[in-house]
């Protein structure tokens, strides 16, 4: 892919709380906000930093299962409930499985190149606390070849990213791979403590590692290869962002300054129907390596990056496939701190899918609000240290395993 043809922004980010487990506000036994409750709360809250509803073109919303999690489809006819001024404006929903924000993005990005909006109000969003835990495992192989949900495990997703870990275990060392991989989750874990809308923002944990290996895998409780602390979280929640052109800064009173430039963008989508390379996530590299190309840079010029740990054995696998790691290093990359928020390359500087939460629709549109605010300076406690050298941010977003996936590249702008 070329480089952009015409200059396009994003800004005014907002993330509701992940609502879940470890939040001390949630329980499973009392009543709790519906998916209105989210579209509303994220889109209101952008509109307010863009001038209103008067400035938006077109309204995105990316979301995967709400049909079954909330027996609710037609989401795109929620935009004039954010604001009566969205009433009429062209909007729609797009689907992915957990890249569905992701896809919300590109949606916006495309329209304002083909020069048909300047500004595009894109909303990420998932309720999925509305069913027990087996139930959404049903609901969400939807993301794989449904097909293939007789044969797999009662928690399918789970079961897939269990089957991908015993394989990096026969190779590379199961005791090798688990303290990559517990150093992942203590990574999530200390990040989202610094997030005030993350899900595990509460967590008091003193020992991470210690307390992730206290939990060994046990096939008999939950899947063979994992414990529940390599998993992303059951959430609920939205994020919004706006998309811009340079006319669309202008006619909102955006400053350059106050918001980051995309790019670039990569979009790979692989055949569901055929089993991956359990070793590898190739859909990742090749979205991320185009999304770098478009955007003209390497590798080694990003200064953050946001991706999709599903589980912690995709977080292993991610650093392998951006280039950081060769095949099987990944493991001891992540051991030795590089993807911490004080290593080489900070990665899910507000915890990631395990730490601050896994609304699968919103979590594409939540990694680009937390580039958004690291880039601009917006990140409170979670902020970096920004290295001039190394002023670039990457967001990518997989949806099923390694199925669909957005890689976006920014800029300060």
């Amino acid at each position: 892919m070329s480089k952009l043809h015409k200059k396009i922004y994003m800004a005014a980010g907002y993330n509701t709380v992940s609502l879940g487990t470890g939040r001390k506000e949630f329980h499973p036994k009392k009543p709790r906000p519906g998916i209105e409750h989210y579209i509303t709360e994220s889109g209101q809250n952008t509109l307010k930093m863009i001038g209103g509803a008067g400035n938006v073109d077109e309204c995105v919303i990316g979301n995967f299962m709400a049909d079954r999690y909330c027996k609710q489809g037609h989401l795109n006819g929620f935009f004039p409930l954010v604001d009566k001024g969205l009433e009429f404006k062209p909007s729609l929903r797009v689907e992915g499985a957990c890249a569905s924000g992701g896809l919300a993005l590109v949606t916006g990005i495309k329209s304002i190149l083909a020069g048909m909006s300047d500004v595009v109000l894109s909303i990420g969003v998932e309720v999925q606390n509305t069913v027990k835990a087996v139930y959404g495992a049903d609901i969400l192989a939807g993301a794989g070849w449904y097909q293939k949900r007789k044969d797999g495990h009662v928690h399918f997703f789970p079961g897939q990213f269990s089957d991908r870990a015993g394989a990096y275990y026969e190779k590379y060392g199961y005791d090798y791979a688990r303290k990559g991989m517990g150093r992942w989750f203590r990574n999530a874990i200390e990040n989202a403590r610094l997030c005030p809308t993350a899900q595990e923002y509460h967590n008091k944990v003193e020992d991470l590692e210690e307390f992730y290996h206290s939990y060994p895998p046990n096939g008999r409780s939950f899947v063979d290869n994992l414990n529940v602390f390599d998993c992303s979280k059951v959430s609920d929640g939205a994020s919004a962002i706006a998309i811009l052109s340079e006319d669309g800064l202008k006619k909102t009173g955006i400053s350059k300054e106050d918001a980051v430039e995309v790019l670039g963008f990569g979009h790979k989508v692989r055949n569901i129907t055929e089993d991956p390379n359990p070793l590898e996530v190739t859909a990742i590299k090749k979205a991320a390596m185009e999304a770098l190309d478009s955007a003209g840079i390497t590798i080694d010029q990003l200064g953050t990056i946001e991706t999709h740990d599903c589980f912690t054995i995709a977080g292993i696998l991610a650093t392998e496939a951006f280039g950081f790691a060769g095949p099987g290093e990944g493991a001891q990359f992540v051991a030795d701190g590089n993807t911490a928020r004080d290593g080489m390359i900070p990665m899910n500087t507000t915890g990631g899918l395990i730490g601050w939460g896994h609304p699968t629709g919103g979590t594409g549109v939540h990694m680009a609000v937390t580039i958004w605010e690291q880039l601009t300076g917006r990140a409170g406690a979670a902020q970096l240290e920004i290295s001039p050298d190394k002023p670039y941010g990457m967001t990518v977003n997989m949806g099923g395993d390694d199925g669909t996936v957005v890689a976006i590249v920014y800029k300060r702008g």
